[in-house]
């Protein structure tokens, strides 16, 4: 390397380092509810793995959870197996592990740091926000085996329009324009101020709400030799990815106090013998001819979220558009050397002396740069930078219990206020405020317990921010700011894809039928690359809802912090290209733009 190299590249590392030094670092603010609730055993904070009371069912002494709590603020591994007192022994079973508790406290050297990015505060106990959320928790169990084709306007499923009627019907507004500046009020995609059919549980970003519950990339492949689009099956190089997943059987678990201060002491429970179905354990639910099929409910979701690598329906999406030669952002068409039906999408001419122009045929084009190896490696690199971030707010700021765990709450309300009258009736005021939703689990499980897709219940780190939600903001951002997201789904001869369309074109959907056994075909709505990207992270974060193990706060905050991640990234990164001008347009979770380039 020249002297001249070396002192540009260092320059260059220098100016990404000012970059990042000069944005706003915000300050990390939780919602109080670990201080209110301290003398209260912290009845509101994270605590699962540590020795809980079968009668209140806090932890048996505030002690150790403050060595927890110390553990994480210093930030080194071996205090959690040494100083951090763990539950009673898990007789015939293995003990779960905290995962990553010190994540948070490393630097990172491309984007903001990982403590230079926040979340605002959590819903706090006794507001109506919480209520709602932990409303919507509740109903998205009671709808994990109703098909996705209860979520869609005109459906009239009956469990679906209970839950809609129950949750228009409490005192919070869901539709509020945007946030307030402690971060309540946090919007959801409606109709008229309501949630219908066709908004519920869908989030908050352009496009979610048009057409199929799921994402197309949740269930679509890319034509090859061998097959078609609708046949499910993604190119990966010479292999294929089938996005069939495993039948999980139609049982909800931690129903029982038993089981559910097992699974609070940490205990691991999972046992994939009985959580899935086989040829020679048939499940009636959905059933198909064998025991993989289609996402095609709720509970097909939270099986998929419950084992992905966190990247992986995004690094799907992306092997899926560069299948499919779906076109990159227009401003670097010219570097990529795209071509689509044999043009070229970012033609160079010639002028000449009388005026005219003539084309000239393009002879670079994109690979180590503006190609397809560029964006795949992106897309799973952000990935790592926003786990790290989301693991700072988890431990190191707002340590907020799971769902599960306030469900306990709930059914133990009595017990807790009688121990610690101090607080008065949160939990008994909380469950009041979500009674005719507890009713309808009060039919199925007798209690107030929180019906769990998962046997082990949540995983052993904080509900807030969530990190699939982080890594669907950023990743999809990564998406958002390379693939041209005006592009529609269409059909256009025999080819079936996400282009820039022209007359002709058939607008073109995918939705799984009830069995989850083929994907059918509809028409006449148009699916735009945005809203299925912005409809894919949500489907993603809000199927860690359904499963039992997140709130809609912590896919909201969680999404928007991501995004954040990796536009820092982006713009970090480009300021190392030097040579041709280029444009990223990066359309965000909420609406607005943000163009990155050249300098």
């Amino acid at each position: 390397m020249s002297d001249d190299r070396r002192q540009a590249a260092l320059a260059y590392r220098i100016e990404a380092a000012n970059t990042a030094f000069n944005r706003d670092h915000p300050k990390h603010k939780a919602n109080g509810d670990e201080e209110r609730y301290a003398e209260a055993n912290y009845a509101m904070s994270f605590t699962k793995g540590l020795p809980h009371s079968s009668t209140t069912g806090l932890i048996v002494d505030r002690r150790d959870f403050e060595a927890f709590r110390k553990a994480i603020d210093e930030g080194f591994i071996d205090a959690f197996s040494t100083s951090v007192p763990v539950a009673i022994a898990c007789t015939g079973l293995d003990r779960r592990r905290w995962e990553a508790p010190t994540a948070g406290l490393v630097f990172e050297l491309e984007g903001p740091d990982p403590q230079a990015v926040s979340m605002a505060p959590a819903p706090a106990l006794g507001s109506d926000e919480l209520a709602y959320e932990m409303a919507e928790v509740y109903e998205l169990a009671l709808l994990r085996d109703q098909p996705f084709s209860a979520f869609r306007a005109g459906a009239g499923n009956a469990v679906m329009a209970a839950a809609i009627n129950d949750l228009n019907s409490m005192p919070y507004d869901p539709s509020a324009p945007a946030p307030q500046a402690d971060g309540s009020q946090r919007p959801r995609t409606t109709e008229g101020g309501a949630l219908t059919e066709q908004t519920a549980f869908r989030g908050s970003s352009p496009g979610v709400a048009v057409g199929p519950y799921l994402s197309q990339f949740m269930f679509i492949g890319n034509a090859s030799v061998d097959a078609a689009v609708s046949d499910g099956r993604i190119n990966f190089g010479p292999q294929q990815i089938d996005q069939r997943v495993p039948v999980a059987a139609a049982q909800d678990y931690m129903t029982s106090i038993a089981d559910w201060l097992e699974v609070q002491r940490g205990c691991e429970t999972r046992n994939n013998t009985e959580l899935f179905v086989n040829p020679a354990n048939s499940n009636p639910a959905f059933q198909g001819p064998a025991a993989r099929r289609f996402m095609c409910c709720p509970r097909d979701l939270a099986t998929y979220v419950h084992d992905d690598a966190l990247y992986q329906a995004y690094l799907n999406a992306c092997l899926i558009l560069l299948g499919m030669g779906s076109p990159f952002d227009p401003g670097f068409s010219n570097l990529a050397g795209q071509k689509d039906d044999g043009v070229d999408l970012g033609a160079l001419f010639r002028v000449e002396p009388g005026g005219s122009h003539v084309e000239i045929a393009r002879q670079a084009g994109g690979f180590a740069l503006f190609g397809g190896p560029h964006i795949l490696t992106l897309v799973t690199e952000v990935a790592t930078r926003a786990l790290k971030a989301v693991r700072f707010q988890k431990f190191n700021v707002h340590i907020r219990l799971r769902p599960e765990t306030l469900a306990g709450r709930i059914e133990l309300a009595g017990a807790i206020e009688t121990a610690h009258p101090h607080i008065g009736s949160p939990f008994s005021d909380l469950g009041t405020a979500v009674a005719p939703t507890l009713a309808k689990v009060q039919a199925v499980t007798g209690n107030n317990l929180l019906p769990m897709a998962f046997q082990e219940g949540s995983p052993m780190h904080p509900a807030y921010g969530a990190g699939h939600a982080t890594v669907a903001g950023a990743c999809v951002t990564i998406l958002k700011a390379f693939f041209d997201t005006s592009a529609v789904f269409v059909r256009r001869g025999s080819r079936e894809a996400f282009l820039r369309p022209v007359a002709g074109d058939t607008l073109l959907a995918y939705a799984p039928d009830d069995a989850g056994a083929t994907l059918v075909a509809e028409t006449g709505t148009a699916l735009t690359l945005e809203g299925e990207l912005n409809k894919l992270a949500a489907n993603i974060s809000i199927g860690r809802n359904m499963a039992g193990v997140h709130y809609y706060s912590d896919y909201y905050d969680s999404l928007r912090m991501g995004e954040e991640i990796a536009i820092g990234m982006l713009e970090e990164q480009a300021l190392g290209y030097k040579t041709d001008p280029f444009v990223l347009s990066v359309p965000t979770f909420d609406g607005d733009v943000v163009r990155i380039g050249a300098r």
